[in-house]
């Protein structure tokens, strides 16, 4: 399987990509897991309405770059389905049995994912009704999908 997870912007914290390297190690023998950058927007602050739609609009048309048509394309956003790490470990194991070797999941910046986005994902996860540094939520998404090839493989760490 080859997983990719598309990010707006750059990591800042050290800690932050301690964390996401240690995963990315623990994911190599599962998967093949890529991490694209693409760049944030910047804008000048306090930005109305209009300017964060074209702020969410340019990093939607550098995060759609990076998407092939028989990439299946999960995005992390509020609004979408929230599911207990043994259902998103079962989702992945589904995908990988119907032929879904390439899965994008998508990471959007401060101001969240572009219509485009949202309509070219083939599911939209919530990891929480909160909302979390979209930095931070690099890290936790490479845990929840390391934890969900362990729970697949019935190997120790998930409790």
């Amino acid at each position: 399987m080859r997983i990719q997870v598309i990010a707006v912007g750059k990591l800042k914290e050290r800690f932050l990509q301690t964390g996401v390297d240690h995963y990315l190690e623990r994911l190599t023998p599962y998967a093949k897991v890529e991490v694209t950058e693409v760049a944030e927007e910047k804008g000048q602050e306090p930005m109305g309405e209009a300017e964060i739609q074209q702020v969410i609009h340019k990093e939607g048309e550098r995060i759609l770059r990076h998407l092939t048509p028989d990439t299946y394309t999960i995005a992390l956003a509020i609004q979408g389905v929230a599911l207990s790490s043994e259902t998103l470990a079962n989702h992945l194991e589904q995908l990988a049995t119907y032929g879904k070797s390439r899965i994008a999941f998508v990471i959007g910046g401060s101001h969240g994912l572009s219509k485009k986005v949202l309509q070219r994902a083939d599911y939209t996860l919530s990891f929480s009704k909160m909302t979390f540094p979209h930095q931070l939520m690099r890290m936790i998404l490479l845990e929840q999908v390391y934890r969900s090839f362990k729970i697949n493989r019935g190997e120790t760490y998930h409790k």
